[in-house]
């Protein structure tokens, strides 16, 4: 097992890269224009430390304040960031130490954006994961290329995104799968989309973590292969 764990987020990433310009977009808005800036959830963030975090309207005001900053109507970043704001929710401890290592790609947009699947798939599984601070309304497609079977995860939809859809559902690439969620009912976020690769969901349904603690990073990093081989944001670096 250790051996194919090892093996096969190796070659996803690669298949991935090859089809870089093949993907359809993941939401309802140019992640590559000018008005979009990368946003910084990390301990140097003196700002965002003086934000009382567990009240999401003012979370909200202080992201909009990061993007009016930098004249952008739109935030993205955080593979692999090491994040504070997690201290936000005791949904992120655990017994050694609090998770803080994110794991998938946020895009800070307005609520009600669509989000699209970037390839075909089908519904692996979806449900509201309704924690203070978790992901809310989440849905996880699979899919499959070059015989390497992965998934997609879709976190702080809307309620009515997960209205419909049935485990084992095909949806052709490109069609509307939800719509990015307003807070409370996202998992009490500023409106963002959460979007994560994931090489093998061992098991889980509609659930993933999001999130890991430091000594885990090596690990998920090879489970969880970079976002942007599929959103292709010229803004982020790209991690292979």
């Amino acid at each position: 097992m250790p051996a194919l764990l090892m093996n096969k987020p190796i070659n996803l990433s690669q298949v991935l890269s090859r089809y870089r310009y093949a993907f359809a977009p993941v939401l309802d808005a140019d992640l590559n224009a000018a008005s979009v800036c990368i946003l910084d959830f990390t301990q140097s963030n003196t700002a965002l430390q003086k934000t009382d975090l567990q009240n999401t309207a003012a979370f909200d005001q202080a992201v909009q304040q990061m993007l009016g900053e930098q004249q952008a109507k739109i935030g993205v970043g955080g593979y692999l960031e090491d994040r504070f704001i997690y201290r936000r929710s005791t949904h992120f401890d655990t017994a050694a130490q609090s998770r803080n290592l994110h794991l998938g790609v946020d895009v800070w947009i307005a609520a009600g954006t669509t989000v699209f699947t970037p390839l075909n798939a089908r519904v692996h599984s979806f449900q509201d994961n309704n924690n203070f601070g978790d992901y809310g309304p989440t849905i996880i497609l699979e899919h499959e290329l070059e015989g390497i079977t992965f998934y997609t995860l879709y976190g702080h939809l809307s309620r009515p995104s997960l209205s419909g859809l049935a485990v084992g559902q095909h949806i052709a690439k490109g069609t509307k799968i939800a719509t990015v969620g307003p807070y409370p009912e996202n998992g009490n976020w500023p409106p963002h989309l959460h979007f994560q690769v994931i090489s093998s969901m061992e098991g889980r349904r509609g659930d993933y973590p999001g999130v890991a603690t430091t000594a885990e990073k090596d690990m998920y990093q090879t489970l969880c292969p970079d976002p942007n081989l599929i959103l292709q944001c010229r803004h982020l670096p790209l991690n292979l």
